[in-house]
């Protein structure tokens, strides 16, 4: 495989206004995503975004970005264009999708993600970890995936959801929403409609599903602080100040 980060970043935002750009130890939050995802050591890492003050704060720590139009609907339609443009000769097969406000997420992590692609049968890679409170069993801002265990941490998704699911007794399994995809599958799912499904649950990953793309996922070691209010900002700081980042 040769994979290419991508890292997608608008600033839009109602709850943390200017929320890439929000200080972090000295440096914008988007800075500190990207810096994760250097360490994960897995391939090129660039940030798509449709703000050039976002594009100059990544070029002015050393880093790579693209500009990107303004009317994408999600991040995933923002990376593929950001994909045709970084790499219009096709030499990358696989991109991960890493969230730009995720600046806590350990490298393993990421790695984790694409170690699905490694099956030809698999489209997409993503992580998941385990709910250990009991609050987020219940919780519709807690995606769960369902899946078959497959062995070694790996599942094969059947489905996501905001309900508490699977019922009966077990272990229910926090989606974490980083994803490598293979190429193929990426311009695949952006040329679909939003499915029945997806527009019920507000999951874009189910779309994939319905249309019998196979998602496969790894057990990770944590659930990483994603960023979108100001109380969450104070938290990252917190996290980012100790001796290394760590999830939540």
């Amino acid at each position: 495989m040769r994979p290419l980060v991508l890292i997608p970043s608008r600033l839009a935002s109602t709850r943390l206004p200017r929320k890439p750009l929000a200080d972090l130890g000295g440096e914008p939050m988007i800075v500190a995503v990207w810096r994760r995802a250097m360490e994960a050591d897995v391939g090129p890492v660039w940030v798509a975004t449709d703000t050039p003050a976002i594009a100059e704060a990544v070029r002015a720590a050393g880093g790579q970005a693209v500009m990107t139009g303004e009317d994408h609907p999600s991040g995933s339609d923002r990376i593929h264009e950001a994909l045709g443009r970084i790499d219009p000769d096709r030499r990358s097969d696989v991109v991960i999708n890493l969230q730009g406000d995720l600046p806590t997420v350990r490298p393993e992590t990421v790695r984790a993600t694409a170690l699905p692609l490694a099956d030809a049968e698999v489209a997409i890679g993503t992580a998941v970890a385990p709910i250990r409170r009991e609050e987020e069993r219940s919780a519709p801002s807690v995606v769960k995936m369902v899946g078959t265990p497959l062995g070694e941490g790996r599942f094969r998704a059947l489905y996501f959801t905001r309900a508490t699911a699977p019922w009966g007794e077990g272990p229910l399994y926090h989606h974490i929403g980083l994803y490598a995809w293979r190429r193929a599958a990426l311009e695949r799912f952006v040329a679909l409609p939003p499915s029945a499904l997806e527009l019920r649950e507000k999951l874009e990953q189910l779309r994939a599903l319905e249309a019998g793309m196979r998602i496969d996922a790894m057990e990770v070691g944590e659930v990483p602080l994603g960023v979108d209010t100001p109380e969450d900002l104070e938290h990252a700081r917190r996290l980012l100040a100790g001796p290394s980042p760590a999830g939540t």
